[in-house]
């Protein structure tokens, strides 16, 4: 499988990058590059994994031409000035950050290139100056594009066209929370769908906001991803099967959790896109001149076995156009 999705990496590469040699793509360098990266999360870090497949993809071999030096934040995201120090003190050439570790890239920039790979709205969070030209020294893929949201709403009322109020369930604390959840209001205003907000920012915030779910009249719930949501998935599909809710969220791993859809980007693809920039800034170019990215490649997944728990018939025409299928 991580043969197969290296090979769609390289597909995805395009440019010019994708028509170098694969020697020439090494980093040509009298000692390896030494690369920090910054996990908000606890090892294993799969994302970590995505990455380093990214730089073999472009030729680099690990310990070669590159070492890696990684900090775990364990989810205290206090830490996050300590281990940009660590890091720093480890002599490292640049450092790539993974989900909410963006939001130490001005506190990193300011002594060598960042690369994030975010959830969030970089602009928002106050990463870049904007998405074309992030103005400082950092750069990278974002994974929030308003349109995801929209379209997984859609999905929602396809799976259940009877479906009249969604409990819409995020972090106000994540960076883009605002623009998001505007997107989904006024999508579910041209279905005809009433939204109610249901605001979670700790990991023990959860059961008091599924108590409040239950007592309202919501028939569908929709999860906004981010590192909270994520952590707690288990949590909230064990919820939603409970309560018998179609739902839908924006990562696959929800789905393979036990969610009933998700649709989004393919986050390996996406991590290992990251590899793209740390080429080109160890090659000289600078992170203000290189735009944020957005994921191109999206899929649906649909968790036919959670279906079937919560007594939901998937109409054939969305089957047809999952992507993939869980039984």
């Amino acid at each position: 499988m991580l043969d197969v999705r290296r090979r769609d990496f390289i597909a995805l590469l395009g440019g010019a990058a994708a028509g170098w040699p694969l020697a020439a793509r090494a980093q040509q360098r009298g000692k390896p590059a030494r690369i920090g990266y910054l996990s908000a999360a606890s090892a294993p870090d799969y994302n970590l994994e995505s990455f380093r497949g990214g730089m073999r993809a472009l030729g680099y071999g690990e310990g070669r031409d590159f070492v890696i030096e990684v900090r775990y934040a364990q989810r205290d995201y206090s830490r996050f000035p300590v281990l940009v120090e660590e890091l720093l003190r480890a002599r490292v050439d640049l450092i790539v950050a993974g989900g909410p570790a963006s939001r130490a890239a001005p506190l990193a920039g300011a002594s060598v290139p960042v690369v994030f790979g975010f959830s969030g709205d970089p602009v928002d969070a106050g990463i870049v100056a904007s998405f074309a030209r992030p103005g400082g020294n950092a750069t990278g893929v974002s994974f929030l594009a308003l349109d995801l949201s929209v379209k997984r709403l859609d999905l929602l009322k396809e799976a259940k066209p009877t479906m009249t109020r969604v409990a819409v369930l995020s972090n106000p604390d994540h960076a883009g929370d605002v623009s998001e959840l505007k997107a989904t209001r006024e999508t579910a205003d041209a279905l005809g769908l009433a939204i109610e907000h249901f605001e979670v920012r700790t990991d023990d915030g959860f059961e008091p906001v599924f108590a409040a779910i239950a007592q309202s009249k919501c028939d569908g719930l929709l999860a906004f991803p981010d590192a909270l949501t994520n952590f707690n998935r288990q949590k909230i599909v064990a919820f939603a099967l409970r309560g018998r809710l179609p739902s839908i969220y924006g990562w696959k791993m929800y789905a393979e959790a036990g969610g009933l859809m998700s649709y989004g980007p393919v986050l390996y693809d996406a991590f290992a896109r990251l590899a793209v920039y740390v080429d080109k800034v160890l090659k000289g170019a600078k992170p203000a001149d290189l735009p944020v990215e957005q994921p191109t490649k999206l899929e649906t997944v649909i968790n036919l076995k959670t279906a079937k728990a919560i007594g939901l018939e998937i109409p054939t025409g969305l089957i047809l156009r999952a992507d993939e299928l869980l039984e």
